[in-house]
């Protein structure tokens, strides 16, 4: 049973949030300001924050950056009534693994909910176990990626991403399936995104002259292939 961490200055709203997400099966708690949230979101393990933007004490790219800069991975859903591309970006960018502007629509929350409560399983199917494939590890616990002793600087979608395919060593994975498993939302995005984002890994993961640990399978999908 999923716990969520609602943070949001508008209590109506975040009682609204938290007796549906309830109705749905989840451990809901809410937080009023920025300053407390994100001392819960450190102090406890939850599975998901939902997180206002514009928060008293401190904003929600305040709070993001706060979990982020101390290795706190929890996925954030960030809402807000900020719609620029230039305000979408700037969530992103600080840590935010998804973003929603307000009014939004209760079936697309939780959709986007369902998404971010997938978590990174290791073979034992302990949710947090490291996943190692090869010379790469990947610490769902820590957000940390590591080429043997290299860590590897991801973003949260390029880690959520390889987290996807590094599951499955082997296993090839369609457009689709990682678009749904990894942005959340079947229909809002394009896969083209998919092969922009497979683009950003090779360049972080590869080596020059050595075969990309992410392979292309014609008209299919992607694979990833461990190197020793």
């Amino acid at each position: 049973m999923a716990r969520i961490l609602i943070i949001e200055d508008e209590e109506k709203m975040a009682r609204m949030l938290a007796r549906v997400l309830r109705e749905e099966g989840y451990v809901a708690e809410t937080a009023g300001d920025g300053r407390t949230g994100l001392g819960r979101a450190l102090d406890d393990s939850f599975d998901l924050l939902i997180v206002d933007w514009m928060l008293p004490e401190r904003s929600g790219v305040q709070i993001v950056r706060g979990l982020r800069a101390a290795e706190v991975a929890t996925p954030v859903l960030m809402l807000t009534a900020r719609d620029q591309v230039e305000d979408r970006v700037e969530g992103l960018d600080a840590g935010a693994d998804d973003y929603l502007p307000k009014p939004f629509a209760l079936p697309e929350l939780l959709a986007r909910v369902r998404a971010l409560t997938r978590r990174p399983r290791g073979e034992t199917g302990e949710v947090g176990t490291e996943i190692r494939a090869g010379d790469i590890a990947l610490d769902p616990v820590r957000h940390v990626v590591r080429r043997n002793e290299e860590r590897i600087d991801l973003t949260a979608k390029e880690f959520a991403l390889l987290a996807a395919l590094m599951q499955r060593p082997g296993q090839v994975f369609s457009r689709s399936v990682l678009l749904d498993t990894v942005w959340g939302v079947p229909g809002e995005v394009s896969t083209s995104v998919v092969e922009l984002y497979v683009s950003y890994l090779r360049r972080k993961l590869d080596r020059p002259k050595e075969p990309s640990r992410i392979r292309t399978v014609r008209g299919v999908g992607y694979t990833f292939e461990p190197r020793p």
